[in-house]
């Protein structure tokens, strides 16, 4: 474990005491690791810039990794107290047009067509608020995009890239004041516990170091299953709610024995448990399980308590889709690591995910603001504080290639 690593996880062992939450970027990388361990098996790693894993075999989260990663998304779900924000759910025999709509892009995930290889493009960024001179405004740092591609049988051979994308400003709004300040390359933001500078530079896709590699010999195995343990999984919504998304899985996926958490009354509240189901989903729907599972696990989702429709919303990336999101919760962020006084104060926020309407795919699963404070006091409602994006993942018959150009 490196000193990055050490440093997490003693500030995570903090967490569970009375726990200021993880920093932005902490908890963006705490997500995303959450996310990845929450798939079944736990076994591929999200590239990342401080990866310690080298492709050759997939390997199971050590358990301080997952330790830490897990904490700390637990911490961020629960700080904090109060009622959840979010409205209740529409009364009975009202219509809720928004869980329809979701509904329908369940329906249309069903219907997509599989192939010899399956991939993967993702993007993954962490907003910062720049407080210049010239007026505030916000950027997506920490941004890293990954593809991956694997055949279907063992022997076709599977492959993992990533590259650093630029920091950008997050809206218009955002861009015309960055270029009020000049349209600075170099961004100075604080992160964790001390300022970090990002860029508008862009570097290659890379194949081989930490967390990538090319396998000619490998595929044929996802999620620990072949294709065709794949296609056996139950479509019924109810039966893959059982399988991953009941009490007892959750409790399991976030590292605790579920008998040990109710002996010692561990267990994750209703909103916690929306907010990692949100989550579960992302990262079930991340991998090639065949579409009517995928179909039955939005369809399960939908249902879960503390899981709200909230109609047609943006993506990162510019895309409209359909949404569902948890109760938000209250998070304060203290002084505790050195933070300036701007960055501390209590917000609200909540995790979303979003599907597009025409096809069902998933499009991305963000972490939203819901009531401005703390370090986000001059942003809105609906500002993106955490995301991770899927630009492209299915099926197709030729073995697929990284995309040359920048997604932005």
């Amino acid at each position: 474990m490196n000193e990055i690593d050490m440093n997490e996880t003693a500030r995570v062992r903090r967490l569970l005491g009375e726990p200021p939450p993880p920093s932005a970027e902490a908890s963006a990388r705490a997500l995303a690791r959450l996310e990845d361990a929450m798939a079944p098996g736990g076994k591929r790693v999200r590239p990342s810039r401080t990866g310690r894993r080298r492709f050759g075999r997939p390997v199971q989260l050590g358990a301080g990794l997952v330790a830490a990663g897990v904490a700390a998304a637990v911490a961020i779900v629960v700080t904090g107290q109060g009622s959840p924000g979010s409205p209740p759910d529409a009364p009975p025999g009202a219509l809720d047009l928004g869980r329809q709509a979701v509904l329908v892009a369940a329906d249309k995930a069903a219907e997509q067509p599989t192939g010899n290889y399956w991939s993967a493009e993702r993007i993954s960024g962490q907003a910062y608020v720049v407080r210049a001179r010239t007026g505030t405004y916000a950027i997506f740092g920490a941004h890293d995009e990954t593809f991956n591609w694997a055949g279907a049988r063992k022997g076709m051979g599977e492959a993992y890239y990533a590259r650093d994308l630029p920091a950008r400003p997050q809206t218009p709004e955002d861009e015309a004041l960055w270029r009020k300040a000049g349209s600075p390359s170099a961004i100075r933001v604080w992160s964790n516990d001390h300022y970090f500078t990002y860029t508008t530079r862009a570097s290659r896709w890379r194949s081989e170091g930490p967390e990538v590699g090319i396998d000619r010999e490998g595929g044929g195995t996802f999620l620990d299953k072949s294709v065709e343990e794949l296609r056996n999984l139950p479509t019924d919504p109810a039966k893959l709610a059982e399988m991953f998304l009941d009490d007892d899985a959750m409790t399991m996926a976030v590292g605790r024995d579920p008998k040990r958490a109710k002996a010692e009354k561990l267990r994750l509240g209703p909103g916690q448990l929306a907010t990692l189901k949100i989550m579960r989903v992302s990262a079930l729907l991340g991998t090639p399980i065949p579409p009517k599972v995928r179909s039955g696990l939005m369809r399960a989702l939908a249902a879960q308590p503390g899981v709200h429709a909230i109609g047609r919303v943006t993506d990162p990336l510019g895309r409209r889709g359909v949404a569902l999101a948890s109760d938000d919760r209250a998070v304060t962020v203290t002084g505790e690591y050195g933070g300036p006084k701007a960055e501390q104060g209590t917000y609200r926020a909540r995790q979303t995910i979003v599907f597009d309407e025409r096809t069902g795919a998933l499009l991305s699963r963000q972490y939203v603001l819901t009531q401005p404070g703390g370090p986000y006091a001059q942003m809105k409602p609906g500002f993106v504080i955490e995301y991770q994006a899927v630009r492209g993942a299915g099926w197709t018959d030729a073995r697929p290639k990284p995309p040359a150009e920048l997604p932005f």
